[in-house]
């Protein structure tokens, strides 16, 4: 899978960027059709709260399915953001296999 990652406002370090990949990765074996993927990493100004967002953007055949969460973490928006796509996925696989 073609992987981009852009991280906005800071520089992320190799060892995010290798556990975002990985994640990512594991959706292969859900879903066979992925053809590419967009991640943007983002810091929130507000330095108390939840101000790591994640977005991503995965490029399926036929169609794009969007995910994004903000959490404490990139690791914890990171999981929370891939078991989003997961379940639109394994949806969007039911649906063809209805077909």
């Amino acid at each position: 899978m073609n992987t981009k990652m852009h991280s906005i406002r800071f520089d992320a370090d190799e060892k995010l960027l290798n556990f975002i990949d990985a994640k990512l990765n594991k959706l292969s074996a859900v879903y066979d059709d992925i053809l590419g993927a967009e991640v943007y990493l983002r810091l929130d100004k507000d330095q108390e709260r939840e101000n790591k967002l994640v977005e991503i953007k995965l490029d399926v055949k036929g169609q794009t399915v969007f995910a994004k969460k903000q959490c404490k973490t990139f690791e914890e928006a990171t999981d929370q953001s891939v078991e989003a796509l997961k379940k639109q996925l394994m949806k969007r696989k039911e649906k063809i296999r209805k077909k």
